[in-house]
């Protein structure tokens, strides 16, 4: 088969590694496993061994064709079940762990599909590029800490598991990669997630400004202006005829102490905070 690389094709090849990605999934024979990418299959008949069923999609039909060939007459087969598609495109189907060397392309889409994902799974193992993986788990004053990073710790818990060298796979990648752990907080922070991703999306447009700085964009103002006039409507509030929302968002911001900070250095609990600080002054992201 030709892999095509252009879609994230990259056949984990090395035994050991694969075994240790399974080690480290802790499988038991009573999983449902949702593997995406399985590619020629070294991943999925290792875990078919071990679980009750393995749900493969797959993107690519030659590839389906090769997995089908590989479990044919054995009695792995009635374990796996293909589904073919886009994953991004596609309902998750119930799973109690993902287990997956993702095309790299897919990463974030991906990562946040899971987390959203009910009801919950136990854990994910998955290989990412080596800075996605870091993203994921940078800690806020790193360099690497970015959106990504904030919004995957806040729904989730986060390790780096290993690091794995490029000439692990078939075609090698140009990147270096890592295998990480998702674990999806249960119960969920009592946070609207929308809400809450208007409002980091802002901080970390540019990171490294202020937060005083960073909402006297124009975008912003305009939308912020407009989500509390809806507020103030659907609240029968009078807005003043001189009203700024300028003001009262620099207001919000020097009132809660954030209006020096900047989103870098910035972690989950300031972010609850500043968004309560303007929620409670009817200021919404979403």
């Amino acid at each position: 088969i030709l892999f095509n690389t252009g879609a994230g094709q990259h056949i984990l090849k090395n035994p050991l590694v694969v075994n240790s990605i399974i080690d480290k999934a802790a499988l038991r024979r009573t999983d449902v496993i949702l593997e995406v990418g399985p590619g020629t299959g070294n991943l999925t008949v290792k875990m078919l061994e071990k679980v009750k069923k393995v749900i493969a999609c797959e993107i690519d039909p030659r590839l389906v064709g090769e997995l089908q060939k590989r479990v044919q007459g054995t009695c792995l087969a009635n374990k796996l079940e293909i589904k073919v598609g886009d994953i991004l495109k596609t309902d998750l189907p119930f799973f109690d762990a993902c287990v997956a060397n993702l095309p790299y392309q897919i990463s974030s889409p991906f990562v946040f599909k899971l987390l959203l994902h009910r009801p919950f799974f136990r854990c994910a193992i998955l290989m990412f590029q080596r800075e996605f993986a870091l993203r994921l788990v940078a800690k806020p004053g790193s360099k690497l800490y970015c959106r990504l990073s904030i919004n995957t710790q806040l729904l989730a818990r986060v390790d780096h598991l290993m690091k794995v060298g490029k000439n692990n796979f078939r075609p090698p990648p140009k990147v270096e990669s890592s295998v990480v752990r998702i674990e999806p907080k249960n119960p969920p922070p009592p946070i609207n997630f929308q809400e809450w991703d208007g409002l980091v999306r802002i901080a970390f447009v540019r990171k490294n400004k202020t937060l005083s700085a960073a909402f006297k964009s124009s975008a912003v103002e305009q939308l912020l202006d407009h989500n509390y006039r809806i507020h103030c409507s659907l609240h029968n509030t009078e807005i003043p005829e001189n009203f700024k929302i300028a003001e009262k968002i620099q207001t919000v911001l020097k009132d809660t102490g954030y209006s020096e900070k900047r989103a870098r250095s910035m972690d989950i609990d300031d972010f609850i905070r500043l968004l309560h600080g303007f929620n409670s002054e009817g200021i919404h992201f979403s």
